[in-house]
């Protein structure tokens, strides 16, 4: 790009074809992509050992679930610039607060921040997808997205339900996971 090229409409490292800071931004993404995999596999297999009981094991793993989806949007915010990641950072970081004290309010408590918290954070990895889609595998990102919003909407609904579970989650974890590894495969080096 030109020196006097407007950087404020759009991202500029989406802009550009494929140069070493795209470059660099993919490689970021994919080593990322696959941390988030191997991650959403573990806390779900320990979430379905531990989740259907809302004890202190359960709920130190419903705080670090957006805690980790904070320092995630922080990495990638360093490599990419995307202005939609400090958005999710915010969202996460208020999500595991208002986890951190719904735990302590029960499971219904527990789906609901969830909830808002899956519908929020999947509209803004809809948005990042699409702006994202030259980088390559992006439309997993964009499919999870969308379900992430549908899953929320289904928690908060599952709140008012005779004896909800938590145990929903670590199915939701899982096919976030899947779609992360779909992603890092996927990403143009």
């Amino acid at each position: 790009m030109s020196p006097t090229t407007d950087h404020t409409t759009s991202d500029p490292v989406l802009e550009q074809p494929a140069t070493e800071s795209t470059s660099a931004t993919a490689a970021t993404l994919r080593r990322l992509y696959l941390a988030r995999f191997g991650f959403a596999v573990v806390w779900a297999a320990l979430l379905a050992l531990t989740g259907s009981d809302l004890g202190l094991v359960a709920g130190v793993l419903l705080v670090l679930y957006p805690l980790v989806d904070v320092a995630s949007a922080v990495i990638d915010a360093r490599a990419s610039r995307a202005r939609e990641l400090r958005l999710n950072i915010v969202i996460s970081a208020v999500a595991a607060l208002g986890l951190a004290l719904a735990a302590a309010s029960g499971v219904p408590a527990v789906l609901r921040v969830w909830g808002a918290w899956a519908v929020l954070a999947g509209v803004v990895q809809l948005v990042l997808g699409l702006r994202r889609r030259r980088l390559g595998g992006q439309w997993a990102m964009i499919f999870s997205g969308g379900i992430s919003t549908v899953a929320g909407a289904s928690f908060i609904a599952m709140a008012s339900q005779d004896d909800p579970a938590l145990t929903s989650l670590a199915g939701y974890a899982v096919l976030g996971g899947i779609f992360f590894l779909i992603s890092a495969l996927r990403v143009k080096p």
